[in-house]
């Protein structure tokens, strides 16, 4: 009962995807325990950034029907909110509350006036227009150096609580440092846990229902008396406040930010790969796809490394395994789950378990 409540009675619905989510949830809880070494934490840090911000996502595209490229901008906003304030207030508490009040009310403001003056425009209109405001802001961030850095970006201190230097044992427990960059994680963690439940509670809302009907219908929904401009532009206001929480996860965890970092449009990319992988419309599908491309994008080379190795007597298919051709793989990867899962790995799990 008490779980139905925390999920908003949004159950799995499925034993495989349950157990998926279950093992997900391990993983992640206990990362620096299972997993050692930098990169492997490093990785759990941004598979929890990338589970919030897909999540946000997929409350626009997924449960709206609503096609942004802007999404990457209110991510950058977020990190950047961090950045600069941490830079220049010093590294405190009161800086990081401060750039992260400061980037969640611009976010506010941006994503109210695109809601409210392009959502009136058809999809593919509305979808060009935050482009093309996602790709100003990218430009306007790199050219203003004196605040952003440029194209160098910021690297910043946070408070020493959270600091790899600050530790709180001198013995390590289970082989692991108790330092301030494992808070740090547990911090992202937390973070990760409250947003995610949190967007769960927002899309099984009788807002979220009519968000729903919006995607399904746009004009029956407002046939029946719901004003869908004030709909979709609540529900893009949303989003861009998660995404600019997950931005700020993202500069709190690396303490650097610059435009490649969280304006990138190979971001925005890697968004929309993750929740195709995982299924639209779900927020599960979110950390099920953020989990199985960050392992696939920041492993694969080595697989193939290993591949490469082990079929060095093989001339042509060493070369196929070459580690320079990752990106071909990863695509490879991404049109058989697509072919294999077309409503995305949670939609073809429930789907499957409801027969």
């Amino acid at each position: 009962m008490f779980l139905k409540r925390l999920l908003s009675n949004d159950m799995p619905r499925s034993r495989l995807l349950a157990l998926l989510l279950l093992a997900v949830f391990i993983a992640l809880a206990f990362a620096p325990f299972i997993f050692p070494g930098v990169k492997a934490l490093s990785v759990a840090a941004k598979i929890l950034v990338f589970v919030v911000l897909v999540a946000s996502f997929d409350l626009l595209l997924g449960y709206t029907g609503i096609v942004s490229f802007a999404h990457t901008m209110f991510f950058g906003i977020g990190a950047y909110g961090i950045a600069i304030s941490a830079s220049r207030l010093g590294p405190n508490w009161g800086a990081v509350l401060v750039g992260l009040g400061a980037s969640l009310a611009i976010s506010l403001v941006l994503s109210f006036a695109i809601g409210l003056f392009s959502l009136r425009v058809r999809a593919i209109f509305f979808a060009m227009i935050t482009l093309a405001v996602a790709s100003a802001f990218q430009t306007l961030a790199s050219q203003l150096s004196d605040f952003t850095g440029g194209e160098d970006g910021l690297t910043f201190k946070l408070p020493e609580l959270i600091s790899p230097s600050f530790e709180f044992a001198e013995e390590p427990f289970l082989g692991v440092s108790l330092d301030g960059r494992l808070l740090c994680y547990y911090l992202l963690f937390v973070a990760a846990v409250v947003l995610v439940l949190a967007l769960l509670r927002i899309v099984n809302s009788p807002f979220g229902r009519v968000l729903q009907a919006i995607r399904e219908n746009e004009f029956r929904a407002e046939a029946i008396g719901y004003r869908v401009v004030v709909y979709r532009t609540t529900a893009a206001v949303l989003s861009a406040l998660f995404a600019t929480l997950a931005g700020a996860m993202l500069a709190i965890w690396l303490r650097y930010n610059g435009p490649d970092t969280s304006l990138s449009f190979e971001i925005m990319i890697d968004v929309l790969l993750i929740v195709v992988i995982g299924g639209m419309g779900t927020i599960y599908g979110a950390a099920i796809g953020a989990v199985l491309f960050v392992v696939a994008q920041s492993y694969l080379q080595d697989l193939l490394r290993i591949g490469n190795e082990a079929a060095s007597g093989l001339p042509w298919l060493a070369a196929l395994l070459s580690p320079d051709r990752w990106l071909l793989w990863l695509g490879v990867l991404f049109v058989l789950s697509v072919y294999y899962f077309p409503t995305g790995i949670v939609g073809k799990l429930r789907a499957r378990a409801a027969r």
